[in-house]
């Protein structure tokens, strides 16, 4: 069962990086308090994160668990990190998520499913930025990535995972798309 979520500004404190890091367009970003704009499934995958961490610390994947949501699946996707260099691969994709893109993705590396991802400072500051500061994003507009042509917007919550609660291991994301007329698909 869903459980409610904790006062997200003391957690987000708690795990917060040094606010003189560059983070390009993420740099002091923090999750808005007033999520009522949110698609509500994209509402209930933070809600859900929020709802596993252990007090003060980051959840890891042990404190995942897929019967507790299973609504949020086909659209979920979990990377790990690798480091030195700083690299994802992709550990699992929903079928919703592989519908969008268009192919499987499951053990590829990231900036291999998405080229893209190189040239864009955007993305790949907004994964450096939560791997570095522990901290969750949250985004709408137009897709970053190639995706099937249909799907004009994105929403993704993207949060991280910690098997020590500390240092982060792994990415767990979530996606709606959109149509043009802004219908969930």
């Amino acid at each position: 069962m869903l459980q409610l979520a904790r006062d997200t500004a003391n957690f987000a404190q708690t795990l917060a990086a040094p606010d003189s890091a560059d983070y390009g367009a993420w740099t002091g970003y923090r999750i808005p308090e007033d999520r009522s704009e949110w698609h509500p499934l994209v509402r209930s995958f933070f809600e859900y994160w929020l709802s596993v961490s252990p007090p003060g610390r980051l959840p890891g994947r042990q404190h995942i668990a897929p019967e507790e949501v299973p609504m949020l699946w086909s659209r979920m996707w979990m990377l790990d990190v690798h480091r030195s260099p700083l690299r994802y691969r992709y550990r699992l994709c929903g079928t919703e998520m592989v519908r969008s893109l268009g192919r499987e993705v499951t053990g590829i590396w990231l900036d291999e499913a998405h080229p893209q991802l190189v040239e864009n400072p955007q993305s790949r500051e907004r994964f450096r930025y939560m791997v570095e500061t522990g901290q969750a994003t949250w985004r709408r507009g137009p897709p970053l990535w190639t995706r099937d042509p249909e799907h004009r917007i994105i929403e993704t919550c993207i949060a991280p995972l910690a098997a020590d609660g500390a240092t982060v291991d792994k990415i767990l994301g979530f996606s709606v798309m959109f149509d043009t007329r802004g219908r969930p698909l």
